[in-house]
Order: structure tokens, then C-alpha cells, then sequence
């Protein structure tokens, strides 16, 4: 097995604790696996880990982009490879931590991604859509990848372009590229942990907690100044949950109470959206969380099961 443990989980259940605490026991440094803390200027509503927080433990992969930059997982991918590769190769334990599965399945497969080439044809589907809304689109997706088109819900209008995209530039489908990714060995093989709570209201009533401390500890004065900054309102950074819905109350389409609500509800669900994904997993070792436990607690079942893997 390589010096790496993966620790995923749903927002708001304490990835960020658990991870500089066994990172001290193991001589661990963290790379971080969120397609949100990726990006600069953007700290408050990604709960990105503070430089107390982080209680100097090396963290990797944070504030890397800028909030007016399209990111993708490829990039993602790109950027980290090499950083993990490095931390093994000083003899440190690498630290995957993050609630984004796809970042973080994509990473430790080591899975190539269909080339992104600048031939205008990518621009002749979004046109396409414009004019024709992204049933046309899909409705050609149709015809020559069915099994993407039927998988793609059709508000996906940015992965449903993107896989005709692949089709016309490659003449493969992006069914049929991803199928020869998954008979690739894994690039990596790490250790697997995944947080979840036993009771699911603990985990729910403290991500709305969550949202609540993000407000009073500015989140509304931090997306005023990505907007004056001139990040658009439609980037990608800005579709974020905590961002989207509060953009909307600044431009006065709903009080700032209802953006609340909509924050944790959609909060809430996410982190249902991230168990399941996690659920697929098989290789995951689970660190549930009994009423009243801790960081502490969670490091102790970790440890243990660590000692009896390496025996």
C-alpha cells in the first residue's frame, strides 16, 4: 500500500479536524480534495481551513485558482499527482481529505481525461444551446452515446456538451473512454476512511449551525467583495452552495432569512448527495460518530484500525 490515506465524508462532519490530528500521529501532510477550496478569495463560505485550524500541518491544493477561472477535475488532478508523489517520496504520509468524491476518485485511479482541444467546435454546441436550448444538444448525444445522454440529467448542460464535444473531436464516446479508464489499475493504493455520524440530525443540525457562523463571521461582506472584484455572478465559484443563494439576497431577490433557509437546505442535501456517493465505495473503512464524540475519539477508532491493517 503507498503512504496515503483518503478521508471523505460529507460537509460539516469534521474532515478538517480529523485530518490534521491523524496527520500529526503519522507524520502526514493534507491535500485538500474540494472543488470550492481551490479557489482564492473564496474562505468563509468553503470553510477553508484557517492557518490555526491547520496548527501547522502542511496543507496542499487550497486557494490555487482564481474564483473567475472554470475548474475542472482534470486540472485538479494535474496540480495534485505530482504533490502526492512528493510527499511519498520524502517518506511523509499523504493526506487526501475532502468531501468532492469525483476529485477524489479521479486522483487515486490516476484517470486520463479526453483531450479539451480548441477547434471552436465546443463553442458551436454552446451556440446550439443558445439558440436552441439544450434539448438540441442532448437530443444529438442521443444518437451517437445513448447511455450518456440517458445518465446526463439535462440541467447538466455543461457535461452534456462536453461529452458531444468528445465525440466530434474524437469520434469516442465519452461512455466508451471512461469504460477503457476503469480496466486501468489505480495509479495509487491508500488507506480509506469516510466520517458519518450515527444519528444523521447531528450532522444536519451542525452544518445549519455551520451556516449560521459563516454569516457572523462575514460571508455576506466576502461575497460582496468577489462581486465588486468583478467575479461574474454565473462563474462556476459563484454556483457554489452559500455563494449562490446569497448573491441573490445582495441583488435583492429574496431576504436575507430565506437565502439562509436555502443555504442549510441545500447544504443538507449535499451532504446526503456525498454519502451515497461515498456508499459505492467498498475499500472505505467508516468512522462513525456516536452522539457526543469528537475529533479525539474519531482519531482513537482510526488508529486502531490502522494498527490492526499494518498487522
Amino acid at each position: 500500500m503507498d503512504k496515503i490515506i483518503c478521508i471523505a465524508g460529507p460537509t460539516a462532519s469534521g474532515k478538517t479536524a480529523f485530518a490534521v490530528a491523524l496527520a500529526k500521529k503519522v507524520g502526514g501532510e493534507v491535500i485538500s480534495c474540494d472543488s470550492m477550496q481551490i479557489y482564492k478569495r473564496m474562505d468563509i463560505g468553503t470553510a477553508k481551513p484557517t492557518l490555526e485550524e491547520m496548527e501547522g500541518i502542511p496543507h496542499h491544493m487550497l486557494s490555487v485558482a482564481e474564483p473567475e477561472e472554470d475548474f475542472s477535475v482534470s486540472r485538479y488532478c494535474e496540480m495534485a499527482t505530482p504533490i502526492v508523489e512528493d510527499i511519498i517520496s520524502r517518506g511523509k504520509t499523504a493526506i487526501i481529505a475532502g468531501g468532492t468524491g469525483l476529485y477524489m476518485d479521479a486522483l487515486i485511479r490516476g484517470t486520463s481525461f479526453a483531450p479539451y482541444p480548441a477547434t471552436g467546435r465546443r463553442e458551436e454546441l454552446e451556440a446550439l444551446a443558445a439558440r436552441e436550448g439544450i434539448d438540441a444538444v442532448l437530443c444529438k448525444l442521443k444518437k451517437v452515446d445513448p447511455e450518456s445522454a440517458a445518465r446526463l440529467h439535462p440541467s447538466d448542460q455543461k457535461r452534456i456538451i462536453r461529452a458531444m464535444e468528445v465525440y466530434l473531436e474524437t469520434g469516442q464516446t465519452i461512455t466508451e473512454h471512461n469504460r477503457r479508464t476503469q480496466e486501468i489499475p489505480p495509479r495509487f493504493s491508500p488507506v480509506w476512511f469516510s466520517l458519518e455520524d450515527e444519528n444523521r440530525q447531528d450532522l444536519y443540525d451542525r452544518i445549519d449551525r455551520r451556516v449560521l457562523k459563516m454569516l457572523d463571521d462575514g460571508l455576506i461582506g466576502e461575497i460582496q467583495s468577489l462581486l465588486a472584484s468583478g467575479v461574474p455572478e454565473k462563474a462556476t465559484s459563484m454556483q457554489a452552495i452559500g455563494y449562490k443563494e446569497f448573491v441573490d439576497y445582495l441583488l435583492g431577490r429574496c431576504s436575507l432569512e430565506d437565502a439562509t433557509a436555502l443555504v442549510q437546505q441545500a447544504s443538507r442535501r449535499y451532504a446526503k448527495r456525498q454519502l451515497t456517493w461515498f456508499r459505492r465505495n467498498k475499500s472505505i473503512h467508516w468512522l462513525r460518530r456516536a452522539g457526543g464524540e469528537g475529533t479525539a475519539e474519531i482519531l482513537l477508532k482510526a488508529l486502531q484500525y490502522l494498527t490492526d491493517f499494518d498487522n
